[in-house]
């Protein structure tokens, strides 16, 4: 059955890309796909050829800047705003990115289901401490489990986030609900939620309820006859396929790729570009990195057959 599906892509480039990636596949398969996203990633969308619905404002700056709850408040105006109108759209479905979890809401006034696309392992497990939170270490597994369900029913940003809530159902003619009563009802209804990470890097928790689901990655969509910049060509052919490591962070997906990169140190590879605050002699900038790597890659390993463009 062919469908109109509507992706709330809120958040930035990151974010955005990946649903891209859904989108091509979800029109392959025969559907309409639209997303809703911020004017700064437009073209993102409309270069997969799929249709772009503007949301306004750019959480951007508030994420790179100051925090300021004025201007949090003012962005969550500005997104609350968009996602209202969104209502006001033909839809047989909305996927919703974790950014984008206000969007339920939206769903719930259209009355058509909805279904989360999350780019990230948030739900509740033993496995890991949450992916969003500060905690390094386990708290064991009724600990991690607990943690992570208060961030669904009582948000970091407590007030702040309850009351989007609240105004969003207002706005839309909906009933008022507590967080925890929306997490209640999330949970008894089985709301679906796929993750759009590899089951390489986090596997799909065993305590996980079912509509719970590790896909694999989203990719997006890659410009005809893309050919990679000469220096970047230079440094992936001056030695082995090196490992190419892209997230960090307090989660499990950085401690997981901190352990791996220090064990491809004692086995042997080749070292990562070191912190900034390395000593002096590993010390390398964004725009030097690529060429003291494959200098670095062609003495060690000496010189070796060209990238064959694919």
């Amino acid at each position: 059955m062919r469908m109109r599906v509507l992706i709330v892509g809120v958040g930035t480039r990151g974010d955005v890309a990946p649903y891209t990636g859904l989108g091509m596949r979800l029109r392959e398969a025969g559907h309409e796909v639209a997303i809703a996203a911020h004017e700064p990633y437009a073209e993102l969308v409309t270069d997969a050829g799929l249709e772009y619905l503007p949301l306004p404002g750019d959480p951007l700056p508030a994420l790179t800047g100051r925090f300021s709850i004025s201007a949090f408040k003012e962005y969550s105006e500005q997104l609350m705003d968009g996602l209202t109108q969104i209502a006001e759209q033909e839809a047989d479905l909305l996927l919703l990115g974790m950014a984008g979890a206000q969007g339920c809401h939206v769903a719930e006034a259209m009355g058509v289901p909805s279904m989360g696309v999350h780019l990230q392992p948030i739900d509740p497990t033993g496995d890991f401490p949450p992916v969003m939170s500060l905690f390094r270490q386990s708290l064991g597994r009724w600990g991690n489990r607990r943690t992570a369900r208060l961030a669904f029913e009582s948000p970091a940003a407590g007030p702040l986030l309850a009351g989007m809530s609240t105004k969003m159902r207002a706005r839309l003619g909906l009933p008022p609900m507590t967080p925890r009563a929306l997490y209640r009802r999330r949970e008894d209804t089985r709301w679906p939620v796929f993750h759009g990470v590899s089951p390489l890097v986090v596997p799909r928790p065993a305590d996980w309820r079912p509509g719970l689901e590790i896909t694999g990655y989203w990719w997006p969509l890659q410009p005809r006859g893309w050919q990679p910049d000469p220096v970047l060509r230079d440094f992936l052919t001056s030695g082995p396929p090196p490992v190419f490591v892209s997230a960090a962070g307090p989660g499990p997906v950085g401690r997981s790729l901190g352990r791996g990169r220090r064990g491809a140190r004692r086995r042997g590879g080749e070292p990562a570009p070191s912190h900034p605050r390395a000593r002096p002699p590993n010390r390398v900038t964004a725009a030097e990195r690529p060429t003291r790597l494959a200098d670095r890659r062609k003495r060690r390993f000496g010189s070796v057959s060209p990238l064959t463009p694919g």
